[in-house]
């Protein structure tokens, strides 16, 4: 059985830094790409950022480059993302997902709050 738990998430205040964790189990994690997607209140999900199996090549939103951060352990079975100077439009449930720039299956494991605000 697949499963996924996102963890890490809390309140912050604008400007500050972050970083979520996805662990993963029930399926090979160190041969699959991973990605991170976001979905803020009354919103749909939003692709946030994605990663090759091996961790060498990652690809991140634009409204996100240069602030977040995707890496991932496969010795551990653990994805990170690491958010750096957060802003409010970044409060959001944040989601892992199985998949190069995936979305399918978004919203089935946990999810974790990041919640920006002064």
């Amino acid at each position: 059985e697949v499963q996924l738990v996102e963890s890490g998430g809390r309140l912050v205040r604008p400007g500050e830094s972050l970083q979520l964790s996805c662990t993963a189990a029930g399926f090979a994690f160190n041969t699959t790409a991973m990605s991170w997607v976001r979905r803020a209140p009354d919103e749909g999900f939003e692709l946030v950022s994605t990663i090759t199996e091996d961790g060498r090549m990652t690809s991140t939103a634009s409204s996100m480059k240069g602030r977040f951060f995707t890496t991932r352990n496969n010795h551990d079975n653990i994805l990170y993302l690491r958010m750096h100077r957060l802003r409010p439009e970044d409060t959001a449930m944040y989601y892992c997902t199985i998949g190069w720039w995936s979305t399918v299956d978004a919203g089935l494991s946990p999810g974790t709050q990041v919640t920006v605000s002064s």
